[in-house]
């Protein structure tokens, strides 16, 4: 049983996998407390229901996208074998946004890797991450950013995204800043634009 905060079938935001059709499950439960966050309700799980793995599968394969993305919250804070397995066992994809903070569980067609600086990544997960995502909200989050790109694998996608509530002020700087550094590409929160889930 896992701590559920909501779940809905929409389009992908952020990132490699932008535009794309999937289904999202938000679960409860985060200790790491970043003072931007913007799902702070997702801080205590105690303040969702519990949903079964049986749930969540019966749920995924109901949507045409045959793909789930397990966010948070900080999703590792729970095992995730069961759940992934059971995913797989029906043809679903799986996609996971975490900070990277505790120990890797389930079995993952996509990891996005958001470290946070007052809970940094474990290292086995630097490299295994498809996609490195650090959100920009002050000057010395770049310094972070190329620490991390400097251990993840060569083939892990790196990507700066404006934190949203600084994103009209932030987002040219870090355009100017990727364009001296092309390795980087900026991610933007399109669903926030787009009014969507």
């Amino acid at each position: 049983m896992f701590p559920l905060i909501d779940d809905f079938y929409t389009l992908q935001g952020e990132g490699v996998h932008t535009g794309k059709a999937a289904y999202f499950l938000r679960l409860g439960g985060c200790d790491i407390g970043c003072y931007w966050c913007d799902s702070k309700i997702s801080w205590r799980a105690d303040l969702h229901k519990l949903i079964s793995v049986e749930e969540i599968v019966k749920k995924a394969i109901s949507y045409p996208a045959k793909s789930i993305v397990i966010t948070g919250g900080e999703p590792l804070t729970y095992n995730l074998d069961e759940l992934c397995s059971s995913l797989k066992k029906n043809g679903i994809k799986t996609f996971i946004e975490t900070s990277g903070s505790y120990e890797l569980s389930g079995s993952w067609d996509w990891i996005c890797l958001s470290p946070k600086k007052n809970s940094p990544p474990k290292e086995p997960i630097l490299k295994k991450a498809n996609e490195l995502k650090v959100i920009i909200y002050e000057n010395d989050d770049y310094d972070w950013a190329e620490k991390y790109a400097k251990l993840v694998n060569e083939n892990c996608h790196l990507y700066l995204q404006p934190e949203w509530s600084r994103h009209k002020k932030t987002t040219p700087q870090i355009v100017e800043y990727i364009k001296k550094n092309p390795k980087w590409k900026i991610s933007i929160q399109a669903h926030k634009f787009m009014k969507i889930p």
